[in-house]
């Protein structure tokens, strides 16, 4: 696993470095403390946690104006300028929505961002934040206590210095050994330069979105681990209690940040998989853990896979078949979708977000239409969705399934359609409408086994637009047509 580094400038002319790794639904770190990308790569504290995210992500991470790769010499900070930070990565990577994790300082720009850009955010994940600054100077005694921080980072930031060493590793990683204590402070101090931490801090001091908060309208997941030293457990409750129907989840542990080999992370990260609706893999175990709530099912079938078998005999089908499961496993991975089991001729997967299972859907259609012009051996598959609440249970084998009336229409969607073609249901349809696809009214359909009539609709897959550079599909807006 490799990072790829890259620049891109802000509105305001300000150079941002950003870095990409893994494969899947997009997710970007949002982290306002002085951060190195190249320094964070090599680091035992942040190593095995980008890792971790990245496995069934594409994780984005950047370094925010002021600190690491990015430009320096910058005279403020602050939330909107975080924001604005955010807002030219976003569009540098291009894609057209994504989970933002806010970590620390971090939360308030996702926050702020989400607001400014509330199509292009599909998840908010806040771990460890605060929607106001916690440290109050109400009274001669805190502006003391604030002022000597300040003096603290100036004097110690550059220097190899024990009391400042030891006091913001105590603060963000109390569990540390020497050799990670060490670590952090190499980091802090490459990050950035004394006089910009100052600006941070200070920056910090005046966050307050507090008066925001009512208006985020997208899913919001807070998590606080209960002992963190760094910003208070109740700062983490209080976020989470300002936005409407957010989901608290609180962690045990006292570090700031998850160091190597904590057993924390595992809560961490499955808290993170279970809420974006990815696969992950369950400690010791390769199955693929199954979104819960609202799901998007999609079943493919391959045409003629036992004609295929009688004319070109098992070895040569046998690579046919590998083939087939390469294009839609790749497009699986890509958008996040998770395989609940392999049908023998064709795949069930399930999704987190109709639009990701919709996009899907199209590029497994595309892979074998660009593939079936290379070879004298094409293959045809038809794809059926649907959306609802299955009933997950672990099988036999350990995977977890899914069952229940969802997955049979999905199965009898795709049963309906022709070989080339994306058959969906009306409530795929109404969950992804203004994504830029193209449907056809097909009518009603009555599914063996069901009482009532379903109405369909075909994806004119080789007609919607792709997705552009900027995140955003060129051409018209979708429309549905009656042939």
């Amino acid at each position: 696993m490799e990072q790829d580094i890259r620049f891109c400038k802000t509105s305001d002319g300000v150079r941002i470095a950003y870095a990409s790794v893994g494969r899947g639904p997009p997710l970007i770190r949002a982290l306002g403390w002085a951060t190195h990308l190249e320094y964070e790569w090599q680091s035992p504290l942040w190593r095995h946690f980008i890792e971790a995210l990245a496995e069934h992500h594409t994780l984005i991470r950047y370094d925010g104006r002021g600190t690491g790769l990015s430009d320096r010499n910058v005279d403020v900070h602050s939330v909107e300028q975080w924001a604005t930070d955010l807002e030219a990565v976003a569009d540098a990577v291009g894609h057209e929505q994504f989970a933002i994790l806010g970590i620390s300082q971090g939360g308030s720009t996702a926050v702020t961002y989400a607001l400014r850009h509330p199509g292009r955010v599909n998840k908010l994940i806040l771990y460890g934040s605060f929607a106001k600054w916690f440290f109050t100077a109400d009274t001669e005694e805190a502006r003391e206590v604030g002022n000597s921080i300040l003096t603290l980072i100036r004097v110690g930031w550059g220097q190899d210095n024990p009391a400042f060493r030891a006091m913001f590793a105590s603060a963000f990683v109390p569990g540390a050994s020497a050799e990670q204590q060490h670590w952090f402070d190499d980091l802090s101090r490459n990050s950035c330069s004394a006089d910009n931490a100052v600006k941070l801090m200070r920056a910090f001091t005046e966050i307050d979105v507090t008066a925001s908060l009512a208006a985020v309208s997208v899913p919001t997941l807070v998590m606080h681990r209960r002992g963190d030293k760094a910003v208070p457990f109740d700062a983490g409750r209080e976020f989470a209690s300002l936005i409407p129907n957010a989901r608290f989840v609180p962690l045990e542990g006292d570090n700031h940040l998850y160091l190597d080999g904590e057993p924390g992370i595992q809560d961490f990260i499955r808290n993170v998989e279970e809420f974006l609706g990815t696969s992950v893999l369950a400690a010791g175990n390769a199955s693929p853990v199954a979104p819960s709530g609202l799901v998007t099912i999609l079943f493919t079938d391959m045409e003629g896979s036992t004609a295929l078998t009688q004319r070109l005999g098992d070895a040569k089908a046998q690579e046919v078949l590998r083939a087939h499961n390469a294009i839609i496993r790749d497009s699986l991975k890509a958008h996040g979708g998770s395989e609940t089991k392999h049908t023998g001729d064709g795949i069930m997967a399930s999704f987190g977000s109709a639009v990701r299972a919709l996009e899907c859907a199209v590029e497994i259609q595309r892979g074998f239409a660009e593939r079936n012009d290379d070879t004298d051996t094409p293959v045809n598959v038809r794809i059926g969705l649907n959306a609802g609440e299955p009933v997950a249970e672990d099988g036999p084998d350990g995977r977890r399934d899914l069952f229940g009336a969802t997955v049979q229409l999905a199965a009898r969607v795709c049963n309906r359609a022709e070989p080339g073609q994306v058959l969906v249901s009306n409530v795929v349809r109404e969950l992804s409408m203004g994504k830029g696809f193209l449907f056809a009214d097909i009518g009603d359909f009555l599914p063996k086994g069901f009482e009532d009539p379903v109405r369909l609709y075909e994806v004119r897959w080789q007609e919607t637009p792709r997705v552009g550079a900027s995140g955003a599909r060129p051409g018209a807006a979708p429309v549905s047509r009656t042939p």
